[in-house]
C-alpha cells in the first residue's frame, strides 16, 4: 500500500483504536463482549476504604479498553500502532512496566513496556486469522510485582478486498435436451470469496456470461444458467462453451473477478424421421440358395442417435411377401432380407418388394413434424442354377404281401429335372439302407421290385433310400425315403403259447379242470385271432379226458373219471388239434403231457414219480442223491491222493531201455550269470591247476551218497587240454548222481603256453573277411580237421 494511503488510514483509525480515558467511580464494569469494560483504582486505594465505603461505592479504575482493530495486509515502513495501554497509577516516574501476553504477543504484537504502546510488527491476513486474544498487566518496574489484576482484550483484523472469487468445482459440464423451450434451466454454478461477507461488499458476488451468448443466460445473483434461444438443434450444433464470470464488490468497478467454463451438450431427442439412402434397391439370388440366407441389406439413415435412431423394417407390399422376410439388425441399424421359401427360376424369375422403415421410439412432442417412417422398393432377380432332381413326393409308402413273387413290382418313384435343359434321371438304391439286397429298382423308370422273399413275422417294415441322379451331371443327386410295409398272409399255423405240462391228482374228481391252455399265431389277421380246438378223430371218444372251449379263446382240459393210479400209468399224452380262422385255415397238432401225481387232501401236488413208492421209509429221493454225491466225492479224493503218491516216488533215473537221446527237456530256470556261484562252480574249468580234490555238483541233489574221488594231480607245465576234457567226460559218464539226460558243460579254460594264442572270436578286432586260417594246417594233426573246416568256409564265401 503506498505511504500516502497508509498515512490517511492511520489518521482515520487512530481515534478509534487509542483509548485513554479516565472515568468517574460510579461507572460499572462491563464484560468484554458487551459495552466497554472499566477497570480503575489501585490496591492501595482500595485498602484505605472502610467496609461501608466498599459496600456503597464502586472501585475506581484508571484505564479501560474493549477492542482494538488493525487493517490486514498493512505493510508500511514502520510497525503499525494498534493502541496504547495506560493506568492512572502511573505518575510518570517510569516505575510501572506494561506486560503483554496471549496470541501473537512478542511475535506479531509488541508492547512498549514504558509507554504501553502496542504495535503490529508483521503483516496480517484476516483469511488466516481474524482476531487475537491478548492479556495486559501493569507491574512494578523493579520488583515485577503486579500492581493490578491482568485483563484480556481482543485485537480484530479488519478485512480489505484482497481475494478474488474462485470457482472451486470448475470447469463444469451440463446437458440439456435439444429443442428445449426458452428459459429451460441448464445448471447452476457457485463461486466463493475468502473476504469477510459481513464487512463491506468484498464478498458480494455478481455473475455474468462473458462467452456463450446469445444461446445461454445466467441469473446474476443465483448463477442459474438457462437457455436463451428456443429449439436449439443438436444435429446443427451439439456442444457449446460458456465462459462465466463472478465479480465481487457487487459487480462495481474496482472489484476482483474470477472465471470458469461450462460445457453444455445438447442431448438427442427423436425429432428426425428415418430416410432411405435410395428409393430403389436391386439384388440377385441363385435359385438354389439355402433357406434363411441373407440376400441383401437396406438401410434408412436417421440423424438421431441411440434408441431415437432405432428403426424396424417390414415388407408391406409386393409379389414376394410369402417368399422373403426382413429382419432388423440392432447393431448396424439396417434391414436384412432373407429367403423364406425355396425359389424356382423356371416358375418366376423376379420379385418386387416394398419395404418400410419406421422409428421404434416416437416422441409425441414432435409427432406434428410428420410420419417417422419411410419406404423403398426392392427388386430381386432370381438366377438360374443347375438343380438336383425333384421327386414327385417327399416320401413314399409302399405295401407288399409277404408271399409276393420274386421280381414282382412293389411300387414306383418318379423324379424330374427342374432345369430348362431337363436332363434324364437315373434311379438307384442306397445299399447302405438295403444291406440284404431285398429290393431292386429299374434305373430308367424307378419301378421297385422284390429281389428276395419277405417274411412279415421277421420284419414288418423295410426302409430304403432311393437316389435320383442326373445323367448329364452326376453331381446333381437327390434322395427320398421309401417305407415298405409287408402285409400279412395266413402262412403260420397256430400252436400252444408255451410248453404245457399238466398234473393230475390221483384223488381227483370227475369233471375237474386239469389244465387251461392257450394258443398263439404268428400271423396278424385284421379281425384278430379266433382258434378252434378239437381232439384227433381217433381220440374223440377218449375215456380219460375231454376238452372245453372258453370265451377268452383258451381251452380247458377236464378229467372224465377219478381213480387214476400212477403205478398203472404215470403219463398220458393228449394230442389237440388247433385251427385258425384264416383263408384258407391252417391247423397244427400240439400234444399235452398229463402226469399223474400224488396230492394231499386239499389238492396240493406232493410227488409225481413212481420211485416214491419203493423208497425206504424216511428217505426221500433228494436224500439219496446227496448220499450218492458224498460217496463219489470221497472216491475222487482217494484216487487223487494215490496218484500224487505214485508221482512222488518215481525215480529220477530213466530206465535203460528208454531212449532219451532225442528227448528235449525244457527248463524255464535262468541262471544268474557270472555272479551265480550256486549252480556250478566253474573255477575248476577255468583253472584246473588249482584243484586238489573233488568238487561235488550243485545243480541236483543226489539220492545216493557219492564218495569224492581223487582228482588228478596238477601238472605245473604242459597241461594237455584234450586229456583234461576226456577225463572230465569219463567222470561225468560214470557219475551215479548225474541226470540221465544230456547236459551242457562249459569249459572256459584254454590252457597255458599256447603258441597260437586264443582262438576266441570275442577278442578279434578284425572282421571274418580279414582273417586267414591257412596257418591252422601247420599246427599239427590235431588241428588238421579245424583247418579244413575254415578253409572250406573261406572258399564258400569266395564262391
Amino acid at each position: 500500500m503506498p505511504g500516502r494511503l497508509a498515512d490517511t488510514l492511520l489518521d482515520l483509525w487512530t481515534p478509534l483504536i487509542i483509548i485513554w480515558i479516565s472515568l468517574p467511580p460510579c461507572i460499572y464494569m462491563a464484560p468484554m463482549n458487551q459495552s466497554p469494560a472499566l477497570m480503575s483504582g489501585s490496591p492501595l486505594e482500595l485498602s484505605r476504604l472502610s467496609e461501608e465505603q466498599r459496600i456503597l461505592n464502586r472501585s475506581k479504575r484508571g484505564w479501560v479498553w474493549n477492542q482494538m482493530f488493525v487493517l490486514e495486509e498493512f505493510s508500511g515502513p514502520e510497525p503499525i500502532l494498534v493502541g496504547r495501554l495506560h493506568t492512572d497509577l502511573d505518575p510518570g516516574s517510569k516505575k510501572i512496566k506494561y506486560i503483554l501476553s496471549g496470541d501473537g504477543a512478542g511475535t506479531i504484537f509488541q508492547i512498549n513496556d514504558i509507554t504501553g504502546d502496542i504495535h503490529a510488527i508483521k503483516r496480517l491476513d484476516r483469511e488466516e486469522k481474524a482476531e487475537y486474544t491478548l492479556t495486559a498487566q501493569a507491574v512494578d518496574w523493579e520488583t515485577n510485582k503486579p500492581l493490578e489484576p491482568p485483563s484480556e482484550f481482543i485485537i480484530k483484523v479488519q478485512d480489505i478486498n484482497d481475494n478474488a472469487p474462485e470457482f472451486l468445482n470448475g470447469p463444469y459440464h451440463a446437458t440439456v435436451p435439444e429443442m428445449s423451450i426458452l428459459g429451460t434451466s441448464v445448471t447452476n454454478v457457485t463461486a466463493t470469496d475468502a473476504d469477510d461477507p459481513v464487512y463491506g461488499n468484498s464478498a458480494k458476488l455478481v455473475y455474468s456470461i462473458l462467452e456463450g451468448q446469445p444461446y445461454f443466460s445466467i441469473e446474476p445473483e443465483t448463477a442459474i444458467i438457462k437457455t436463451a434461444l428456443p429449439n436449439m438443434d443438436r444435429e446443427a450444433k451439439e456442444e457449446y462453451l460458456v465462459v462465466i464470470q463472478a465479480k465481487d464488490m457487487g459487480g462495481h468497478s474496482g472489484g476482483l473477478s474470477g472465471t470458469t467454463t461450462l460445457t453444455v451438450t445438447l442431448t438427442d431427442v427423436n425429432d428426425n424421421p428415418p430416410k432411405f439412402a435410395q428409393s430403389l434397391y436391386h439384388f440377385s439370388v441363385p435359385e438354389d440358395v439355402v433357406l434363411g440366407t441373407a440376400i441383401g441389406r437396406v438401410k434408412a439413415n436417421d440423424q438421431d442417435v441411440g434408441e431415437n435412431a432405432q428403426s424396424s423394417y417390414d415388407i408391406i407390399d409386393g409379389d414376394g411377401t410369402a417368399l422373403f422376410e426382413i429382419t432388423s439388425d440392432a447393431q448396424a441399424q439396417d434391414g436384412i432380407i432373407r429367403l423364406r421359401k425355396p425359389l424356382d427360376f423356371e416358375t418366376k424369375k423376379s420379385y418386387t418388394l416394398k419395404v418400410e422403415a419406421a422409428n421404434v421410439h416416437i416422441d409425441p412432442r414432435f409427432s406434428g413434424r410428420g410420419p417417422f417412417k419411410d419406404t423403398a422398393t426392392v427388386k430381386i432377380v432370381v438366377e438360374d442354377a443347375d438343380e438336383p432332381p425333384v421327386f414327385s413326393s417327399p416320401t413314399y409308402l409302399l405295401e407288399v404281401h409277404e408271399n409276393a413273387a420274386l421280381n414282382s413290382v412293389i411300387g414306383q418313384v418318379t423324379a424330374r429335372d427342374p432345369d430348362i435343359t431337363s436332363s434324364p434321371i437315373r434311379f438307384s438304391i442306397d445299399r447302405h439302407t438295403d444291406l440284404e439286397r431285398q429290393f431292386n429298382i429299374n434305373a430308367d423308370d424307378g419301378k421297385i421290385t422284390l429281389a428276395t422273399p419277405l417274411d412279415r413275422e421277421l420284419s414288418m417294415w423295410h426302409n430304403i433310400t432311393i437316389i435320383a441322379t442326373e445323367i448329364r451331371n452326376h453331381s446333381q443327386i437327390s434322395r427320398v425315403p421309401v417305407a415298405i410295409k409287408v402285409l400279412d398272409v395266413n402262412d403260420n399255423a397256430p400252436e400252444f403259447a408255451s410248453e404245457y405240462e399238466a398234473f393230475l391228482c390221483e384223488n381227483g374228481k370227475p369233471g375237474q379242470v386239469i389244465q387251461t391252455v392257450s394258443a398263439m399265431d404268428k400271423d396278424d389277421p385284421k379281425n384278430g385271432h379266433y382258434f378252434l380246438y378239437s381232439l384227433l378223430p381217433e381220440m374223440v371218444n377218449n375215456p380219460n379226458f375231454t376238452i372245453r372251449k372258453n370265451e377268452d379263446n383258451s381251452l380247458s382240459i377236464l378229467a372224465k373219471h377219478n381213480g387214476f393210479n400212477r403205478q398203472k400209468q404215470e403219463v398220458y399224452l393228449l394230442p389237440i388239434v388247433i385251427s385258425d380262422s384264416g383263408n384258407p385255415p391252417l391247423s397244427s397238432t400240439s400234444t399235452l403231457t398229463i402226469r399223474v401225481c400224488g396230492c394231499s387232501s386239499d389238492g396240493v401236488v406232493q410227488s409225481c414219480n413212481v420211485e416214491a413208492y419203493v423208497l425206504p421209509i424216511g428217505l426221500s429221493m433228494g436224500a439219496l442223491i446227496a448220499i450218492l454225491a458224498c460217496v463219489i466225492l470221497l472216491l475222487v479224493i482217494v484216487v487223487l491222493f494215490v496218484t500224487l503218491r505214485r508221482h512222488k516216488n518215481e525215480p529220477l533215473i530213466i530206465k535203460d531201455d528208454e531212449d532219451v537221446r532225442e528227448n528235449i527237456i525244457r527248463y524255464d530256470d535262468e541262471g544268474g550269470g557270472e555272479e551265480d556261484t550256486e549252480a556250478f562252480d566253474i573255477a575248476t574249468l577255468q583253472n584246473p591247476d588249482g584243484i586238489n580234490g573233488f568238487l561235488p555238483r550243485k545243480d541236483i541233489k543226489p539220492d545216493l551218497q557219492f564218495m569224492p574221488r581223487q582228482g588228478l594231480a596238477p601238472v605245473p607245465n604242459g597241461v594237455d587240454v584234450d586229456e583234461f576234457i576226456n577225463v572230465r567226460l569219463h567222470e561225468a559218464d560214470n557219475d551215479p548222481t548225474a541226470p540221465p539226460y544230456d547236459s551242457i558243460q562249459i569249459y572256459g579254460y584254454e590252457g597255458r603256453g599256447s603258441v597260437a594264442g586264443s582262438l576266441s572270436s570275442l577278442e578279434s578286432t578284425t572282421s571274418d573277411s580279414d582273417q586267414n586260417f591257412d596257418y591252422l594246417s601247420d599246427w599239427g594233426p590235431r588241428f588238421k580237421r579245424l583247418g579244413e573246416l575254415y578253409s572250406v568256409g573261406e572258399s564258400d564265401k569266395e564262391t
